[in-house]
């Protein structure tokens, strides 16, 4: 079974994790009509990219894998953009080379879009997990809660739509800022909601992060500047006019609210880390 979706995964020195990425695709009970690997011209002698073209052969009679090697490294936002311009498929769904996808993801989420066709955008639950932890699937419950996200319920509440859960029509005109390094995926989801585009939530569970979405790893381990590019997002919509006064100010203020939570968390996680390594190198 296949269905009329491009896979889009920006690849940035990740030939350690893009294998659990790319066999995660290939184990859906419904198979993406295209795989998209934007390799981010990775300063690695050619290890990613070698890596990419060995999986493309080794999965090439499940689906058609292509790879795009792009010249200059310019962050996931313009690899997720030149993905997005080649894919060929109706409805893209984005993957990171360090997560994964539960089997019916791709089944379930493009199920729900393919039934509401006047939903341009969906996201979804999601698991952090070990890295050491053995790849088993949950069981899913037969019944979940499709919840509406209206540009209040974004603002205010930030689980929604983290990029390796969502699935997005291709149509839609709006793309990834490029000269924003941090948070542009959470500015993209709310320019698109802004602009009079329903997005919904599938309370299931379909994503593995093998790190926590902020303060462990990656472009995501620096909070101050994850913080500031969403307070450039926020100002940026404003001055677009696609949101007004009050939500920017309620936008802008929850978000302050919502990092100094996370400087903590972050602060207590680190601290607790540093003390497990010093105990085990005793």
């Amino acid at each position: 079974m296949y269905v009329p979706v491009s896979v889009v995964v920006p690849c940035y020195c990740c030939e350690d994790t893009i294998e659990r990425a790319v066999v995660s695709v290939m184990s859906q009970t419904a198979l993406p009509g295209e795989v998209i690997l934007v390799d981010d011209a990775s300063p690695d002698h050619g290890r990613t990219l070698s890596k990419l073209q060995e999986l493309q052969e080794r999965f090439r009679d499940k689906t058609h894998i292509e790879i795009i090697a792009l010249k200059n490294n310019s962050g996931p936002s313009v690899a997720r953009n030149a993905g997005w311009e080649t894919a060929t498929q109706p409805y893209i769904a984005f993957l990171d080379a360090d997560d994964a996808w539960h089997p019916q993801k791709l089944e379930i989420q493009y199920g729900y879009m393919c039934n509401f066709p006047d939903v341009v955008m969906t996201g979804h639950d999601w698991i952090v997990r070990r890295r050491d932890d053995s790849f088993v699937d949950d069981v899913l419950p037969q019944k979940w809660k499709i919840k509406c996200i209206s540009k209040w319920r974004f603002i205010l509440i930030s689980k929604y739509f983290i990029t390796p859960t969502v699935m997005v029509k291709r149509s839609v005109v709006h793309r990834f800022p490029c000269d924003l390094r941090y948070a542009e995926d959470r500015f993209l989801w709310l320019e698109i909601i802004s602009d009079n585009n329903k997005a919904a939530y599938i309370d299931l569970p379909l994503t593995y992060l093998f790190k926590a979405p902020y303060g462990d790893a990656g472009l995501t381990r620096n909070i101050f500047a994850m913080e500031k590019g969403e307070l450039v997002g926020f100002t940026r919509l404003y001055d677009m006019k696609l949101i007004n006064l009050i939500e920017f100010t309620i936008g802008f203020s929850f978000s302050l609210i919502k990092f100094i939570r996370r400087f903590v968390k972050v602060t207590i996680r680190r601290i607790s880390n540093t003390s497990w390594s010093h105990i085990e190198s005793f």
